[in-house]
């Protein structure tokens, strides 16, 4: 998977350049977060957003993607996906506190070095676009 993320600024949102294994990364964290029985209060301890907010981030990745393509996220959404990917790991925490790779790439079909190295790279890169709207705003 490809740990770089490309990021702009639209006024409020964020414009984000995603390479096909970078939206199935973000399908998986956010499906399985939003497993059929999460209720929307659940979601929103979990994620920051309900299951509409949630549901609509899915809907706007779905497809056959074999090419990079733009989404745009509010940053409330851009929350969502970030929170999405870095709480994954915790439901493979077994009672006895140890984090089962195995089950996490059976089930999520990456490796969890990927999902922290997306979310990483999610906040750089929101930084980087924060930073270079200011500069062009001050200058």
């Amino acid at each position: 998977m490809r740990t770089e993320l490309d990021l702009s600024r639209d006024g409020e949102d964020f414009v984000a350049r995603l390479d096909p294994s970078q939206v199935r990364a973000l399908q998986e964290a956010l499906s399985y977060a939003r497993r059929d029985h999460a209720e929307h209060a659940y979601l929103t301890v979990l994620l920051g957003a309900g299951r509409d907010v949630v549901d609509g981030i899915v809907a706007r990745l779905s497809g056959p993607h074999t090419e990079p393509f733009d989404v745009r996220f509010r940053p409330e959404e851009l929350h969502v996906v970030l929170s999405a990917l870095t709480n994954a790991a915790t439901h493979f925490v077994s009672s006895e506190g140890l984090f089962s790779q195995e089950a996490f790439l059976v089930r999520l079909g990456f490796y969890r070095e990927n999902f922290d190295a997306l979310a990483l790279a999610i906040g750089n890169a929101a930084y980087r676009a924060y930073e270079t709207q200011v500069n062009e705003v001050t200058e």
